[in-house]
């Protein structure tokens, strides 16, 4: 946001010099006095944070100054919109499972980042977004300062999982502090801290704090857990289904499967728990051929809204378990036994209590895998394409999606290995999210491929983002599937309308000369064997890289009958 004709001269930011910068050293912790901006980055750095993403402005002169103070270690990535440095704390938090931190300016700026916020919330990741206020004798009175929101705080905390205003510099430290331990704690979340302009710059004396201990897990209820396992030696034909609340309990979670023989099945982000390849990894398209038969449904980590939701009428008799970390999930959907416990601490404790039987159905659950990849195959080109990039891509590779076309087929159609190598917006389904947060992806993991997914529509929310990548060396390489339209969008109007759209057409740029404006190396494709050759060619190049795919949306398979069968 761009500040008003002579607010430089705003008695506020007057208001104090900073103070000499060789007299302190951000993380000593025999330094007393700091800044508040200084007071933020030194709990930052306390936390583990060695990566800002920021857009400064006005309100937020004196934090960035603090960033600049600490440049030796604490790394600021500035990006060209604020949405962008929103995406990318995402895309850094999922990837790694860590906190990830962002700073904006506040008002329009921060509501610029609400809707990466509003993802990762629905996807439980660690974000932390740092915004200034108005100044402090300012904040409530309505008197239209800049950037003011009727109550700025309010709104944060009506999508975030807490959020709370620095007062002053000596609250900063337990502030901060508390806002690592309420992200990290139970089910992980996005928080906010915000403070005045006025005082990211004030000094005062500062106690430092350390991380304060996590909030501890809930105890696993014995008496449930039998329960459970009574009932999974009862049932003939279980399934396991995890989610993104079960990304770290993989090992556990194989373990009960492997003793149990039950298939485990995923979808978005629940994807690499059970690697693919495993015999007991199944997507929603095998999974399904298996749904008629299952009598006992058991759920990790996730709402469980595909197989209760999509799937159509549940078998007859079927019962249901659940084990999440967070006890409001027990009354969103009620089920018998509901355990309230982490996903991995479950799965251990279920595993030591339950008969072995891990052979009996071996031939249903293989069929069912070979079955499904027969019949996702039709869902073309977009398989073919999948297909391209997974070949083209090491193991470990992580894959970033996007709504588009390939991106919803990515979902049942592309295999992986390790979980945390898909990232996704999940249910939030947030156009516009997949290039950007993609940039946070490879910024957490530089030495590992990173292949992102686009689709036209999607990629101008944020295109601009290409100039962050090369100003920081972010190599990412980026597909962007054109087909000149919002291509979903327009098959539902066209579906739904009489043959009518209305707003989905799209004229786009010459992307070769988008890309070459900002330095970033062009590839386009028209087969999946160009597709391949072109991701091949640019993760050798080790430079930010975009690829072009030609496609008509008139010619590409709908991959709904796999995602959501029961809905027709």
């Amino acid at each position: 946001m761009l500040p008003e004709a002579g607010w430089g001269t705003h008695p506020e930011l007057q208001q104090k010099p900073l103070a000499e910068p060789h007299e302190r050293t951000i993380g000593d912790k025999a330094m007393p006095r700091m800044t508040g901006g200084e007071a933020i980055v030194d709990a930052l750095l306390r936390h583990g944070i060695d990566t800002v993403f920021g857009l400064p402005g006005v309100q937020t002169y004196g934090l960035f100054d603090a960033f600049a103070r600490a440049s030796n270690s604490l790394r600021l990535i500035n990006a060209r919109h604020e949405q962008g440095t929103a995406y990318m704390a995402l895309g850094y938090a999922c990837a790694t499972g860590r906190p990830a931190v962002f700073a904006v300016v506040p008002g329009p700026g921060v509501l610029n980042t609400m809707a990466a916020l509003a993802t990762a919330w629905g996807v439980n990741a660690p974000v932390l977004c740092l915004t200034g206020q108005v100044p402090g004798p300012m904040i409530g009175r309505g008197r239209g300062q800049l950037h003011e929101l009727p109550d700025q705080l309010a709104t944060l905390r009506s999508v975030l999982k807490w959020a709370d205003r620095i007062e002053h510099p000596n609250q900063a430290p337990l502030l901060v502090a508390r806002a690592f331990q309420e992200m990290q704690s139970g089910r992980p979340g996005p928080v906010s801290l915000e403070m005045p302009l006025d005082q990211f710059t004030a000094v005062a004396e500062v106690t430092p704090q350390d991380p304060l201990k996590l909030f501890p897990a809930p105890p696993v209820d014995g008496e449930k857990i039998a329960a459970l396992a009574k009932l999974l030696d009862q049932a003939k034909a279980p399934m396991i289904w995890v989610g993104g609340g079960a990304q770290h309990a993989s090992a556990e979670i194989l373990a009960l499967a492997e003793r149990i023989g039950a298939p485990v099945v995923s979808f978005r982000g629940g994807r690499g728990i059970v690697d693919d390849r495993h015999p007991l990894g199944l997507t929603v398209a095998s999974g399904y051929r298996l749904w008629p038969e299952t009598d006992l449904l058991i759920g990790f980590g996730t709402r469980l809204d595909v197989p209760l939701g999509r799937w159509g009428a549940p078998p007859p008799g079927l019962k249901i378990a659940r084990i999440d970390i967070d006890p409001a999930e027990m009354r969103r959907l009620h089920v018998d036994p509901g355990i309230v416990a982490d996903a991995a601490d479950a799965a251990r404790a279920l595993t030591a209590l339950v008969a072995p039987n891990g052979s009996t159905r071996t031939a249903s659950i293989a069929n069912a895998k070979a079955g499904a990849a027969v019949a996702i195959s039709k869902v073309q080109p977009q398989m073919s394409f999948l297909a391209a990039i997974r070949e083209a891509m090491p193991e470990d590779g992580i894959f970033c999606d996007e709504m588009t076309q390939v991106g919803y087929a990515s979902w049942f159609g592309f295999p992986f290995h390790q979980p945390r190598t898909l990232v996704t917006s999940g249910f939030s389904g947030t156009l516009g999210a997949g290039f950007p947060t993609a940039l946070g992806v490879k910024v957490a993991h530089p030495d590992r491929a990173v292949v992102a997914v686009t689709g036209d529509g999607g990629f101008l929310f944020g295109g601009a983002e290409l100039a962050t990548a090369v100003q920081h060396g972010i190599n990412l390489v980026t597909v962007l599937f054109n087909n000149s339209a919002y291509g979903n969008v327009m098959r539902d109007q066209k579906r739904m309308f009489d043959g009518r759209d209305s707003g989905s057409k799209l004229h786009n740029p010459d992307f070769s000369i988008y890309a070459k404006s900002f330095g970033v190396a062009f590839w386009r494709a028209t087969d999946a064997d160009g597709l391949r050759k072109a991701v091949t060619e640019a993760l050798a190049a080790r430079a930010p890289a975009l690829i072009e795919v030609i496609t008509d949306i008139g010619e590409e398979y709908p991959p709904w009958e796999f995602i959501a069968p029961g809905r027709g």
